[in-house]
């Protein structure tokens, strides 16, 4: 098979030749740019050779074509333009991280340096504008900085927590249709396209990194407050975002067409590691409405798998999940409670795809030797690629000081379990 041929059949629920692998497809499905040099490096030679950074908040590097190559990678990603700061990847230029990896970054990821010696970026690389992340002096990632004005409950407007959502300039469409068809004609390898305003309640976006002056509930804090106490403001958010969102889907649909095999719709966590975050009943009545009607418009107007993100125990809302029409469940934290990988395959593997699973990052790969490392992804191989419907990645992004021998014989199990 093709790695094409590869995902479409694994996306089917049809058992592939071997195992189909994402490595950084997606936002939540990559790997750290200090890792990732790390491991190109040991794999490929070229010491000159610099990563590029292409999500700046989690500091995600780009896996290449070459480096896919040599892993036996099936998937690419399509995302939008833009990153989570509000600037486009390109007009690359050289940086240094603390830990002295050199990579190259977006030519507006322009950062100042505060008394502490923190990092601070800004959005859409304006340095005039209040910074919109910090990275603390020696770290790895940047966390937002929260920007919320003083609520006035008379006076809230869901509108302004609205201000990006929008619907695509014709521009924006032609351009994920250009680099879908330069990216389906120049690799044999799948398509999953990120959606644009499709996530629904997306606390990583809640405080809009990308905006200069984001209005309406932007604190984390007030946004989980507003779950229980507004719920008729966000439902009014939702609402309308979802009728853009469809929009875009409907017209992205057109352009991009059968070129993509799958769908990236939304990433809102909705697990802890010991249970759910809020109720069933509240994901029923606030998010699965928004998330049926997304759904409904990716199958009616395109031909790819629907993608849903969501780390923890969600366990209980796996059923609420297939019935809003989600295709495929990622990142399967195994490591949560009720998420049990036998148990998980044998209940709802007839009904999802799982994408992700096959190594847990918060112990096994960055803590254990790496012969614990290989023998948990070949068991977990094992078990949710029997009978297909299994893209191999790891509990989501591999983190900055993974060991690389760990990340290694991650992909020897992998390489080892197709024989």
């Amino acid at each position: 098979m093709t790695s094409r041929e590869r995902f479409q059949a694994t996306l089917n629920h049809r058992r592939p030749d071997r195992v189909c692998v994402d490595l950084g497809a997606t936002a939540v499905t990559g790997i750290h740019a200090a890792a990732l040099s790390r491991l190109r490096r040991r794999l490929l030679g070229r010491p000159d050779y610099r990563v590029k950074v292409v999500e700046p908040y989690q500091m995600l590097g780009e896996v290449d074509g070459e480096l896919r190559q040599a892993l036996g990678v099936d998937v690419v990603g399509v995302p939008g333009r833009k990153t989570l700061f509000g600037f486009e990847n390109k007009d690359w230029k050289p940086f240094e991280l603390f830990d002295g990896t050199p990579v190259l970054v977006p030519g507006d990821f322009n950062v100042t340096v505060d008394a502490n010696g923190d990092l601070l970026i800004h959005p859409e690389g304006d340095t005039s504008a209040p910074p919109s992340g910090r990275m603390p002096r020696g770290g790895l990632y940047f966390d937002a900085i929260i920007r919320q004005e003083p609520i006035d409950e008379g006076r809230l407007d869901p509108a302004d927590n609205l201000e990006e959502f929008r619907d695509l300039a014709d521009a924006e469409v032609k351009d994920f249709a250009d680099r879908a068809a330069s990216l389906a004609a120049g690799t044999d390898c799948g398509l999953i396209v990120s959606l644009p305003g499709a996530a629904i309640g997306d606390i990583a976006l809640v405080p809009a990194t990308f905006l200069k002056r984001p209005r309406g509930i932007r604190d984390v804090e007030e946004w989980y407050v507003s779950i229980a106490l507004r719920r008729g403001y966000l439902h009014a958010v939702f609402s309308r975002q979802t009728e853009v969102a469809v929009r875009n889907i409907e017209r992205l649909g057109k352009a991009v067409g059968g070129r993509a095999q799958a769908a990236m719709v939304c990433g809102t966590d909705f697990g802890t590691q010991r249970g759910l975050f809020i109720s069933r009943e509240t994901y029923r009545e606030l998010y699965s409405p928004y998330y049926r009607r997304i759904n409904r418009a990716v199958h009616e107007h395109t031909p790819w798998k629907t993608f849903k993100h969501s780390c923890g125990s969600v366990c209980q809302l796996i059923p609420d999940f297939i019935d809003d029409g989600f295709d495929i469940l990622n990142p399967v934290q195994c490591s949560a409670a009720g998420m049990d990988p036998r148990r998980l395959k044998e209940e709802f593997g007839p009904h999802l795809v799982f994408w992700g699973g096959g190594a847990d990052t918060q112990r096994t790969l960055p803590f254990a030797a790496p012969q614990e490392v290989y023998r948990e992804v070949r068991e977990r191989i094992e078990i949710f690629g029997d009978g297909g419907g299994f893209v191999f990645n790891p509990v989501h992004n591999i983190q900055a000081n993974t060991p690389v021998e760990n990340i290694l014989a991650l992909f020897r199990a992998v390489r080892d379990s197709s024989r």
